[in-house]
């Protein structure tokens, strides 16, 4: 990932919008944000992870809002990050919420925050999403690294390292957790503390099921339980093992087959009493019984002698039921014929008034009194007539159908002839738009043969304006290349001429240079005396040799110079006059007017040739619709003289057929009326002829009725048949007769049988037996063999559900066992993985194992960069016991130390002075970096920044971590170091200057 633009607007300090070049800044590789407390560094690396995932690092994340306190009330806060991201280059516009003023009214509204996400393709900007879930999971996607991640690599906050560098193994787990993906470690070791509990749960929810059966086998049998209180399930704690239920399970199935077996014996003593009991019962009762048999006996006989003296007071009444009963019986089979006389009374006036209704309907159809043979007659006639009109029938329907398509054709005809008018005027004016359809298309085709050549001469246009522009500047840049090479001439003469001075003073005053170097006792370097009584003086200065060479470097710089100038105005002469050789003499406004008036004949042109294929396309059209015009017309005109020679036809026959009608309808008003007049005469004749028939037929059927009814009555002893009607009774009333009939002789034969009972007669004549002394014996009998069999049936039912506790004891204490066994592994494998059970020798849990292989991958990154910035003295240790201070279980596998070299021994880190711990938490920092960088898939951050630290360093040590970070731009990687520390300033030319004031802070790149 590199940064190139950064745009802030009512963000943290800056009230306005300020735009960070970091493109400007990368080149120089190295560079410094720097400024005064408050002013604002750190808001910047907000702003780039607020641009990338929305939010800030650290705790500034929880603060509400954004918006700059200093910006306009209606000002909103923006982000605007242009980076790349594996290749791609990324523009990401972000808004935080912020509370807006209402544009109407007082008072405030919540503007909600807001993202834009565009890729730049093909020189434009491509909108990818503006949502923000979508947005955020895209760049962590690219980046593959979530923003708690990005935060650690790209920002390296000194300060949060320093802590991790002394902090315990839990607070180190915590960072490491968030930068690494041991989430899936930590859940099982979560998972399997929380198997262990549950396995716990379960043993022990086995063990009360089986110590509850217990407890109610006790209570069955009245023994005293195995133990002496019921077992709680325990609910562990979280850390511990779950307590097991209690340790008897395993004793319980015996204590219950001892309870059973005493139980067993008790059940046979108790069922061997009940059966003496139950004999002495049986003896009481049957004497009771029989003692009740003879007195019900006697009470029979003496109820069947009254019985006898009552049946005979009923003889009389029995007879006269009886008498009533044959009556009745001789009446039923002249009944019959009396009712049909009845019957037949009715039918016969039914009759008589059917027939004088239907005479009554007919009687202006024919004469007073006609006979049934001139009803007849009349009927036939009316027959015939509609058979005779039934064949014009067709004709009418006929005469419809023609009404139906004369209206048809009529139709027809008012759509055709409009049609037809304009058809024909279409035809009419079709052949000319033809014509100039065709001349506009020849015209542009014309334009497309020009075209190739106007685009030629705009070409050739443009090609002279532009080296006539070139030729203009280039004019200018040869002026002051030439005068800027007449200075170089002149400053190298000048140093050319200074060298020379100086060489030739010092051979002046070489004498007295050598003068100068003689001591008394060494030889002169020009003569070999030792002695020098003369040595010359001057007065004059005498340059070194260090001023002759540096005036000689300055007279070769010079020359250099002056020969680079004289390269650049012989580069320019010869280059203008090539543009001069296209251009010529004339000037670029000419040569511009020249080009606008060439593009705007191309364009002309091009225009004109572009309409060629729309213009042809539109002359195929109208040719066609010409033509379809055409024959269009010529069917509907074969169609117009179809239809009104049809329409004429279909007029004549019209015309027959109505007159046919008329005639056939005579005074009716239509034919199917007089058909149905007609048709309805005939069937009211019918209906008189049939009503005056069915009148004499009921008239005969009465008269033979009568004289059966008189017969009948006579043949059953009756005088009238209204004596038949008297003796009649219904089947409901003859069957009460004989029902009380019956009872009476079934009463009578009950009461002679039971009289005739020997039984009876001999129970009689006994003595009456004391039933209240054998029912007093029953009952001390029965209470006695009660109290027996509830004591055997209590003996059975505990025998019985002590056997059915028992297979539930067992079943339950089987259930128990594997669970137990499943806990115990449970037990142990959480107590390994959680670094708290005696096998884990390390006492470390396997999140902790995990993360300490991180650790190890990081400390040896860091220590590559420990080694440069302490000289070889520091390095990091990864151990696996615990930190100082460390007193919880499980906590070892993250412990740091750091090895001296000086003195051979392992430090704590908290011995560590301030600047010691500096560098030593910079390079855990940039080694945390490197991992996380591959733990992510590799992706690469080009643009890196380091949060402060350096005050505490010496000017030896800020060396060293300089070439440290300055070795991190390897491969084109940009380092920004955030700090105010003076020698900084000094030290990296490129700068990111943040002031504050009271309206707020700016930011100024300087490089």
């Amino acid at each position: 990932m590199r940064l190139h633009r950064l745009e802030i607007a009512a963000f943290g300090p800056f009230s306005g919008t300020e735009v960070i070049d970091f493109d400007a800044l990368s080149d120089a590789g190295l560079f410094l944000i720097q400024g005064r407390t408050g002013a604002g560094k750190t808001s910047i690396l907000d702003a780039v992870c607020f641009a990338l995932y929305g939010q800030v690092p650290g705790v500034r994340n929880a603060a509400k809002g954004l918006r700059s306190d200093h910006a306009p009330p209606g000002a909103g806060p923006r982000v605007v990050l242009e980076t790349t991201i594996r290749g791609r280059r990324l523009r990401i516009t972000r808004s935080p919420a912020w509370e807006r003023p209402k544009l109407r009214g007082s008072g405030t509204t919540l503007e909600h925050a807001k993202v834009v996400l565009e890729e730049s393709e093909h020189g434009g900007w491509i909108g990818l999403t503006t949502r923000l879930d979508e947005a955020g999971d895209l760049v962590s996607r690219m980046l593959g690294m979530t923003a708690v991640q990005f935060c650690q690599v790209a920002m390296l906050p000194q300060g949060e390292f320093a802590g991790f560098l002394r902090a315990g193994a839990d607070e180190r787990r915590k960072v490491l957790e968030r930068l690494f993906a041991a989430e899936v470690f930590t859940q099982v070791e979560k998972w399997l503390a929380d198997r262990r509990a549950a396995t716990g749960r379960e043993a022990a929810e086995f063990g009360a099921v089986a110590a509850s059966i217990a407890d109610r086998i006790a209570g069955t049998t009245g023994a005293a339980p195995p133990r002496g209180e019921r077992p709680v399930v325990p609910a562990p704690r979280r850390g511990e093992p779950a307590v097991e239920p209690f340790a008897e399970v395993e004793a319980l199935p015996a204590w219950a087959a001892e309870l059973a077996g005493g139980h067993e014996d008790v059940r046979s003593t108790v069922e061997e009493l009940r059966a003496g009991v139950t004999a002495t019962l049986r003896a009481a009762r049957e004497a009771l019984d029989e003692a009740k048999a003879i007195a019900d006996r006697r009470r029979r006989h003496a109820e069947a002698v009254a019985r006898r003296d009552a049946l005979a007071e009923r003889a009389e009444e029995k007879s006269r039921l009886a008498s009533r009963l044959d009556a009745a019986a001789r009446a039923d089979r002249a009944v019959p014929l009396v009712k049909d006389v009845q019957a037949r009374y009715g039918e016969a006036a039914r009759a008589r008034r059917w027939a004088d209704e239907t005479r009554s309907r007919v009687a202006a159809l024919l004469p007073p009194k006609a006979p049934e043979d001139v009803l007849a007659k009349a009927e036939r006639d009316r027959r015939d007539q509609v058979a005779a009109l039934d064949g014009h029938r067709r004709a009418t329907a006929r005469l419809k159908r023609i009404e139906d398509e004369r209206a048809e054709l009529g139709r027809e005809l008012s759509r055709l002839e409009p049609e037809e008018a304009g058809l024909g005027a279409m035809v009419a004016d079709l052949p000319g738009i033809v014509a100039a359809r065709q001349a506009e298309r020849d015209e542009a085709r014309a334009a497309a043969a020009r075209l190739a050549g106007a685009e030629a001469a705009a070409t050739a246009a443009r090609h002279r304006f532009e080296a006539a522009r070139r030729r203009d500047q280039v004019e200018h840049l040869l002026g002051d290349a030439e005068a800027a090479h007449r200075d170089m001439v002149d400053a190298a003469q000048a140093a050319r001429q200074r060298v020379l001075d100086l060489r030739q003073a010092r051979l002046d005053g070489m004498a007295a240079v050598l003068a100068g170097e003689l001591k008394d006792g060494e030889p002169c370097l020009v003569c070999g005396a030792t002695e020098h009584p003369d040595p010359v003086a001057s007065l004059a200065v005498i340059p070194t040799e260090e001023q002759v060479d540096e005036a000689q470097a300055a007279a070769d710089s010079a020359q250099a110079g002056r020969e680079e100038s004289g390269r650049q105005v012989e580069a320019l002469r010869t280059e203008r006059d090539g543009l001069l050789e296209t251009s010529g003499e004339v000037t670029a406004e000419s040569l511009g007017e020249e080009l606008a008036e060439a593009d705007r004949t191309v364009r002309e042109t091009a225009a004109r040739a572009a309409d060629a294929e729309r213009l042809e396309e539109a002359l195929h059209r109208d040719e066609r619709e010409l033509a379809r015009v055409r024959d269009k017309r010529e069917e509907i005109t074969l169609a117009l003289t179809a239809n009104r020679t049809e329409d004429q036809k279909l007029a004549d026959e019209q015309a027959r057929l109505s007159a046919e009608l008329d005639d056939a309808r005579g005074d009716d008003p239509s034919l199917e009326a007089r058909i149905a007049r007609l048709g309805r005469e005939a069937d009211a004749l019918a209906e008189a002829v049939e009503a005056s028939r069915a009148s004499g037929r009921a008239d005969e059927e009465l008269s033979a009725a009568r004289a059966k009814a008189r017969q009948g009555a006579e043949e059953q002893g009756f005088g009238t048949p209204e004596e038949v009607l008297a003796a009649a009774l219904s089947d409901e009333d003859q069957g009460e007769l004989r029902d009380g009939i019956r009872r009476l002789d079934d009463e009578e034969a009950a009461v002679r049988a039971l009289l005739k009972d020997p039984a009876l007669a001999a129970a009689a004549a006994e003595p009456e037996p004391d039933l209240a002394a054998l029912e007093a014996s029953v009952q001390v009998a029965e209470a006695a063999h009660t109290e027996a069999a509830n004591a055997a049936d209590r003996a059975r039912h505990r025998c019985d559900r002590l056997a059915e506790l028992r297979a539930e004891l067992d079943r339950a204490v089987r259930a128990w066992r594997p669970a137990a066994e499943r806990h115990a592994v449970a037990e142990r494998l959480a107590g390994l993985t959680s670094g708290k059970h005696g096998a884990n020798r390390h006492a470390m849990s396997l999140s902790a194992y995990v993360l300490a292989a991180r650790l190890e991958q990081v400390v040896a990154a860091a220590n590559e960069r420990l080694h440069r910035m302490s000289g070889g003295r520091y390095a990091l240790v990864h151990t696996t016991e615990k930190a100082a201070g460390d007193r919880t279980r499980g906590a070892g596998g993250l412990g740091l130390r750091v090895a001296d070299s000086w003195t051979g021994l392992e430090r704590d880190p908290v011995t560590l002075s301030g600047g010691e711990s500096f560098i030593t938490s910079l390079s855990l920092a940039l080694g945390l970096a490197d991992v996380v960088t591959a733990e992510a898939g590799g992706t690469e951050i080009g643009t890196l920044f380091v949060d402060e630290g350096f005050g505490t360093l010496d000017e030896e040590t800020l060396d060293e971590v300089l070439d440290v970070l300055d070795g991190l731009r390897d491969g084109g990687r940009a380092v920004g170091i955030v700090s105010h520390v003076a020698e900084l300033r000094a030290r990296i030319p490129a700068q990111l200057r943040v002031a504050k004031d009271r309206a707020g802070s700016t930011a100024r790149v300087v490089v």
